[in-house]
């Protein structure tokens, strides 16, 4: 095969080629490029691998390009890097490598490009395309690289128990890739990495966190979800997730798979955002259910607060995996937590100001609690769903309204500071900020009307509580 045709910037290729030719070295582009070229995915960074030094080829390459060229030296690893435009351009000279049990770092030799390409992970990823001019644009694949991806799977070139113990991290990245691409795992490696799961163990939080955003933002991250699961991963990346999985039957009543529940809610959330943090919401929006289940004679299984225990075991997850801290991390635990209000809604009455109270907790956030909302209707009773996505259209009706409504207005509370140190004769402290947090909550609620009346109404009543007097008529804040 030849992909001389389907570079769409050949003169890159065609001038690493001749820098190499000068040399009198034999150079190729490799691994994720040439996947993705014959896949059709673009693809900005570009390795090359030649028989020789990697940094030598660079240093030539740079010169070819021009004096303002930097090239990045990295001796250490016997790496360089040209960055041209929006392409970055990786060199290295073709080796071998030997691993230790207890780390995922190889022993790093020259070698051949056989060797080379038979150390790489995974057969589609060890394939090389000659840039040299005799040969240019000539596939080099000793490993069916293409045909693997022909039949969309994924295997590794070599025996896959020692490729996963030698890198225990390649398990991760074979599911990544089976989730970027549809493809399915080969049952020979799929059993490998069961055998090896325990392995990950060596690997960094970081580096598996990272693999896990990548499913993530996948088009159907539950490809990804599920694997990990039936490989026995899961309980080692995400036990918690893991927890969900199983149904329990008691007196002929058993509760839904909850783990399936959450790959349904998670693609169904993707295929509407592709925002991380709200796809990570969707896949722990139930992850309080394990810790919270209950059998009730009555009613059955019942899951009580789930979404209060959910939000609270947000932090600790995120911290043990190494995830985003800060605003993505308080988001998932706020639409965790929230993630039941649309639908207790839905089962009242529609009210304005329940609505109006679901819009204030939610805020900015609303259209993506509404999108999960509608993802989490996973009933196969079909007069059930369609009445639930009714009333959502019944509540996010309202929520336009209202929204349009307070956009003609900007929100002024009935009574201010002033006049609460005014009414209780108080000076400007802690009291005051009581009453005026209080008061605002209970307006956002609509506990009570938006009305001075009603306002005033409501201080008395707290200052009777606390043993306050009014200083003043309180007709007098009416004037």
């Amino acid at each position: 095969m030849n992909l001389s045709e389907s570079l769409s910037n050949p003169k890159v290729f065609r001038m690493v080629g001749a820098a190499a030719d000068e040399m009198g070295r034999e150079c190729y582009a490799v691994g994720g490029f040439v996947r993705d070229l014959v896949i059709g995915r673009p693809s900005k960074d570009i390795d090359f691998v030649t028989v020789g030094s990697g940094i030598e080829l660079a240093e030539t390459v740079g010169k070819h390009l021009g004096p303002r060229t930097k090239v990045n030296v990295f001796r250490t690893y016997g790496t360089a890097q040209i960055k041209r435009g929006d392409l970055e351009l990786e060199f290295v000279g073709a080796r071998r490598e030997s691993y230790t049990r207890d780390s995922r770092n190889p022993i790093v030799e020259d070698g051949t490009l056989e060797e080379d390409l038979s150390r790489r992970d995974f057969t589609i990823n060890a394939m090389a395309m000659c840039v040299n001019e005799a040969r240019f644009g000539e596939v080099i694949d000793m490993f069916d690289g293409l045909g693997d991806i022909r039949r969309g799977v994924i295997r590794t070139p070599l025996d896959p128990d020692i490729t996963f113990s030698d890198d225990p991290l390649r398990m991760m990245r074979a599911i990544r890739f089976a989730t970027q691409l549809g493809f399915e795992l080969y049952p020979p490696t799929k059993d490998a990495i069961t055998r090896n799961a325990s392995r990950i163990g060596i690997i960094t939080r970081e580096r598996i966190k990272d693999e896990l955003f990548k499913i993530m933002a996948a088009p159907k991250p539950s490809i990804g979800w599920r694997l990990l699961h039936e490989t026995g991963l899961l309980k080692f990346v995400l036990p918690e997730l893991e927890k969900l999985r199983g149904v329990e039957v008691r007196h002929g009543r058993g509760h839904k798979d909850n783990f399936y529940h959450t790959l349904m809610v998670l693609d169904s959330v993707a295929a509407r955002s592709e925002k991380p943090e709200l796809r990570w919401a969707a896949l722990f929006h139930d992850i309080g259910k394990p810790v919270t289940k209950a059998w009730d004679e009555g009613r059955g299984w019942t899951f009580h607060n789930h979404n209060y225990i959910g939000a609270r075991m947000i932090p600790g997850i995120f911290a043990r995996s190494k995830f985003p801290q800060g605003e993505f991390m308080r988001y998932v635990e706020k639409i965790v937590e929230l993630h039941m209000r649309p639908i207790a809604l839905v089962e009242e009455e529609v009210t304005d100001s329940a609505v109006r109270r679901l819009a204030n907790y939610a805020e900015e956030d609303l259209p993506d609690l509404m999108i999960l909302a509608r993802a989490d209707i996973t009933s196969k009773d079909e007069a059930k769903k369609a009445r639930f996505l009714a009333n959502f259209d019944i509540v996010e009706e309202k929520i336009a309204a209202i929204r349009a409504k307070d956009a003609e207005r900007a929100r002024k509370y009935p009574l201010d500071g002033e006049d609460v140190m005014r009414l209780f004769g108080l000076p400007t402290g802690p009291a005051v900020g009581f009453y005026i947090k209080h008061l605002q909550q209970a307006v956002k609620d609509c506990e009570i009307e938006d009305t001075r009346e009603a306002a005033i109404e409501y201080l008395l009543s707290l200052a009777a509580e606390r043993g306050d007097k009014p200083a003043i008529d309180p007709k007098e804040l009416l004037n």
